[in-house]
């Protein structure tokens, strides 16, 4: 028998003003995804994750300590206890993209994974952090990671996960796909213009280079008062092909789903054998610039 996982991303439009207090954008945030997430559990999702730092706007767009007030720990914060409510109640995997706070004024951009019966398994900090105008200054909110590229064994599948400018570097993808990652999820926040055209592109790529699947999550719409572009939706699974095989739209919330086969990692790495014909002893000069 097919060895079969129901898996889900949401995309959404941020809920709420963002010259509201911070404690009332994470409420609208956090209770629109809850909507969302009972969705999903009532569709059979056993796996899900949501867009980066789900909880309120993209706020990278501008350089402003207010938005230090939108930390919470991982894994003893509000929202990731009630995430594992979540994932108990619908036995569900559920990765949680949150802004994480580490000590005071330690802050990462991080994933916390939990387990379909509601244990925490650990969590992802994002290793690469942009810092270019207009409109993504993360540098001043983020620390680059320091856990590596975890792999969690979850109920349903091995989780990795890679955080949206993470995309862009392959290293750390193969990484994970070493580690033994079967689904690489992806939560972003991307806006038209130069990089649009990678979207489709670099994560197919990964896919097909590790041979594991990926699901990318993209936020939609544009973000007052800093209209830095359009927030494209599109959020994708792709399997170990490359192909893209469930996608949503541009411009509305949406839940996106797709039935993983995950003897298809076997069946593609069986035809095309990359682990097999790596020479690693032949990469040094990567770690020497």
């Amino acid at each position: 028998m097919p060895e079969i996982v129901k898996c889900g991303l949401i995309q959404a439009t941020n809920a709420c003003s963002t010259d509201a207090p911070i404690a009332r954008i994470r409420e609208a945030n956090v209770e629109k995804h809850v909507a969302l997430i009972e969705r999903a559990g009532a569709e059979g999702v056993q796996i899900l994750c949501m867009q980066e730092i789900f909880t309120g706007p993209y706020f990278c767009a501008e350089q402003n300590p207010r938005w230090y007030e939108a930390v919470e720990r991982i894994p003893d914060g509000p929202t990731t206890r009630l995430m594992q409510d979540l994932a108990r109640k619908h036995r569900m995997v559920i990765v949680v993209p949150l802004y994480e706070e580490e000590a005071t004024g330690v802050y990462y951009n991080t994933a916390a994974v939990i387990d379909a019966d509601g244990t925490y398994l650990g969590k992802y900090r994002k290793n690469h952090i942009p810092q270019c105008n207009p409109g993504f200054w993360e540098k001043f909110y983020f620390r680059p990671g320091n856990l590596g590229y975890p792999v969690f064994q979850t109920r349903y599948a091995k989780v990795g996960v890679y955080i949206c400018y993470d995309r862009h570097f392959p290293e750390g993808a193969r990484e994970l796909g070493l580690n033994g990652a079967e689904i690489v999820f992806n939560p972003s926040a991307t806006v038209a213009g130069l990089s649009e055209y990678l979207w489709k592109l670099e994560q197919p790529a990964h896919a097909v280079a590790n041979a594991f699947f990926v699901g990318a999550i993209n936020r939609v719409g544009t973000e007052a008062p800093w209209n830095i572009g359009e927030f494209y939706g599109q959020s994708y699974f792709c399997d170990p092909r490359g192909r893209i095989v469930a996608q949503a739209s541009r411009d509305r919330d949406e839940l996106v789903t797709a039935e993983l086969d995950l003897d298809q990692i076997r069946e593609v790495r069986n035809v095309w054998q990359f682990y097999r014909d790596r020479r690693p002893e032949t990469y040094g000069g990567l770690c020497k610039l």
